[in-house]
């Protein structure tokens, strides 16, 4: 049965939706929302171009307007970051689906509480980290999981990337705690959550984060320690500050059987791939890293789960939490100058204005 979508926000991140969507024989724009109008033409008209379909579009200017539309199945949310546990909520309360763009939440209350009505409304909560559909990803899942690496050791996430300051002056949310929630949460969210599904539950985290830039309150520099249940270490170190440009992402994980890192401007580059005992197929491989539909199959997921009862999608609200969580406990850690231990019962983006010089 063919899903009818509606889209929140129809900014650059919309995108990726509209060509995940026009390459899905289930899915179906029905309307869009955005307070731009011309943005909203603009955006009718890619749909319209890609998909090859000339069906018709509902523009509202007014998101609450579109969640009255009985003809829409489910929601994507892409707006800015500060809006998308207020947007959640309303869309589940008005009894359609959601696909929530990452950060799912600035807080743990509010996790907590998309999570909480997605369940009581029975309704399908997909948190985008599309990166675990990635097909590379998966064979770097199914290897850890089958043991094939060993025990885990070590785990390190690497982002390394500049944002100027016309970035943050583009938007007024951006940089601020309250609306955009920190450079991790933006900006290094996707390699802490595969880090993070790799190597498991976590147990403690310890993180420290550095702030320059006058110009907005959120950090420019974080790095973090993590100690998972299975004894394992994580590290994660990240910067906006790279000169002159992004440098890119690195993902590595270490264990008794063999080493996998993956790096690159967007992890499209195997610097080592090897496990005691096993031959390398580097055809495979190739083809798996080079497969980026990542998206596609990410809502193909969505579409299955919402077309077949009993099956829910792969990444809900408590999986799409996991990331979040480690996020928070970077920063909380920051504030207190102390380890902190799983799980997190309270924290919000805006705890970090109590940091001092803030």
């Amino acid at each position: 049965m063919t899903v009818r979508f509606g889209l929140i926000g129809c900014g650059f991140i919309s995108r990726k939706h509209l060509q995940a969507l026009a390459s899905c024989k289930d899915a179906q724009l029905t309307a869009i929302s955005d307070l731009h109008v011309a943005r909203m033409e603009e955006t009718k008209e890619y749909y319209q171009s890609i998909s090859g379909e000339p069906q018709t579009i509902t523009c509202y200017t007014d998101y609450r307007e579109m969640l009255a539309d009985s003809q829409i199945d489910a929601i994507i949310i892409a707006s800015f970051s500060g809006l998308h546990a207020l947007m959640a909520k309303e869309v589940l309360r008005a009894q359609k689906h959601v696909v929530l763009e990452k950060p799912m939440a600035l807080s743990i209350a509010e996790a907590n509480e998309i999570i909480a009505l997605a369940e009581k409304q029975q309704r399908e909560l997909m948190v985008c980290h599309q990166l675990r559909f990635r097909p590379v990803m998966q064979k770097i899942k199914q290897l850890i999981d089958t043991g094939k690496i060993g025990k885990p050791y070590l785990g390190v996430a690497s982002i390394r990337i500049n944002r100027t300051p016309d970035y943050y002056s583009a938007a007024a949310w951006r940089g601020k705690w309250s609306t955009d929630g920190g450079m991790l949460i933006n900006q290094g969210i996707h390699l802490v959550d595969l880090l993070q599904w790799f190597l498991g539950d976590v147990k403690t985290v310890y993180g420290e984060i550095t702030q320059t830039s006058p110009i907005k309150e959120t950090e420019d520099v974080a790095v973090g320690i993590i100690h998972f249940k299975n004894n394992a270490k994580g590290i994660i170190e990240a910067n906006i500050v790279t000169k002159p440009y992004n440098l890119g992402y690195s993902l590595s994980i270490f264990g008794e059987k063999g080493t996998i890192s993956i790096e690159g401007p967007s992890l499209n580059k195997i610097s080592r791939w090897f496990m005691e005992g096993e031959e390398t197929n580097m055809e495979e491989l190739d083809q798996l890293l080079n497969d980026g539909n990542e998206e596609l199959y990410m809502y193909e997921d969505f579409i299955a789960a919402v077309n077949s009862q009993g099956r829910h999608v792969l990444i809900d609200g408590k999986e799409g939490k996991k990331a979040l969580e480690v996020i928070f406990a970077i920063y909380q850690s920051e504030l207190k100058k102390q380890v902190v231990n799983f799980p997190l019962t309270s924290f919000s983006t805006t705890d970090m204005n109590r940091k001092e010089g803030n």
